[in-house]
């Protein structure tokens, strides 16, 4: 299966008053194409670090240092190096290609505007001339027929009303509607294309399974439950049929009722929508029932990278056992693992598990294991093997 991104020493680090915050070090990962991988870990092991890097969205005062993050587009059939691009081309990018559910949806949607307007605004952007045609074609057939909203277009001046309108449609020219829309015919025509991305946003909010969908759309984020704005997060995220969908932490403040309908929406979201997903959560139970493979974290470095079944079967890094083993289960003292997790501001040299870690040898504390394949699709990075 080929590789939809692919991260190659990826650093990232944060400049703060009180020293230098290691929040990633020479990260190595591969996401497939159709596939769901999910990331686990404790909380600050760099988890959703990972997952803004992806978007090149690492808050201020953080900076990728090093590495590269290689993204296939399918469209192009080529290879494009995310950390190259210009802010342009990689806004391009957001939204379209990749897009993200942001852990808390109460602080990805904006309060002041309703839930159709934010994700007409995605539509809008990325999907303008799909829209623009739409709204062409529409107003084309009301001509034909001689009424309607179109019935103040005189027919003898459609020619060059259509022509200028497909400049309207063309997303080269992001100017030219912002100066047409002064003018009263083209303004309808705007409109129309309004029009269009509002019953977008309806069929994708019926996508994920909103009832009422139009009634929803009207509706501000203060006036819907915690399950209905994460939905609306998704159908925003999934507005323009991305490439690869970023969840993160998307169930944490759901209850189980309503984390089990979205874990149900993601993996029919994988099967009919053909995208990959990558699923950031700290809930080993959550990551078995929506996974194909697991890839563990600690302290900003990946551990062990399996499939599901052979991680839970066969799990081979000290830490990733630890983490089953605090897995809490009836008839069973529960397990915690010693000590704390490792001081980003000062890590422990070699490896970043060592001073908390069982089976730690000196070479544990001089240096890093790299990430090796004990078995098929197995790799694990530890000095044990």
């Amino acid at each position: 299966m080929e590789n939809l991104i692919r991260i190659r020493d990826l650093t990232v680090r944060f400049y703060t008053y009180e020293g230098v915050v290691h929040a990633i070090d020479d990260l190595e990962l591969d996401i497939r194409q159709g596939e769901t991988l999910g990331i686990v870990g404790e909380t600050g092991s760099g988890k959703t670090m990972t997952a803004l890097a992806i978007l090149r969205l690492i808050p201020y005062p953080g900076r990728i240092e090093s590495g590269s993050i290689t993204f296939f587009d399918r469209d192009l059939h080529r290879e494009i190096e995310l950390l190259k691009l210009s802010e342009d081309k990689m806004r391009s990018i957001r939204g379209n290609k990749i897009s993200m559910v942001f852990q808390e949806p109460g602080a990805a949607l904006n309060p002041v505007y309703t839930i159709g307007d934010q994700i007409s605004e995605v539509c809008l952007l990325h999907r303008r001339s799909e829209l623009g045609n739409r709204a062409k074609q529409r107003v084309e057939s009301l001509l034909r027929d001689g009424g309607g909203p179109a019935a103040g277009i005189k027919r003898p001046f459609w020619h060059w009303q259509r022509r200028l309108y497909n400049k309207i449609a063309q997303e080269s020219n992001p100017l030219e509607p912002r100066f047409l829309s002064h003018l009263p015919l083209f303004r309808r025509l705007l409109w129309r294309m309004g029009d269009e991305a509002k019953l977008l946003t309806v069929d994708m909010l019926k996508d994920v399974e909103i009832p009422d969908a139009a009634r929803v759309a009207i509706h501000y984020p203060h006036e819907l439950s915690g399950g209905m704005k994460q939905r609306a997060v998704i159908a925003m995220a999934l507005a323009c049929s991305p490439e690869l969908l970023i969840a993160d932490e998307p169930t944490t403040s759901l209850d189980v009722t309503i984390q089990a309908q979205m874990l149900e929406l993601f993996r029919r979201i994988k099967v009919e929508k053909g995208a990959s997903v990558l699923f950031v959560t700290h809930n080993l139970g959550v990551a078995s029932e929506v996974c194909d493979r697991v890839a563990v974290m600690y302290a900003g470095s990946i551990c062990e990278v399996a499939s599901v079944e052979e991680l839970f079967l066969h799990p081979s890094h000290p830490y990733t056992k630890a983490l089953l083993d605090a897995v809490p289960m009836p008839g069973k003292e529960l397990q915690t693992i010693p000590g704390a997790l490792a001081d980003p501001l000062n890590p422990p040299p070699g490896c970043r598990f060592h001073p908390r870690c069982p089976s730690a040898m000196p070479v544990c504390q001089q240096e890093k294991a790299e990430l090796k394949e004990i078995g098929k699709d197995h790799m694990v990075a530890c000095h044990l093997f």
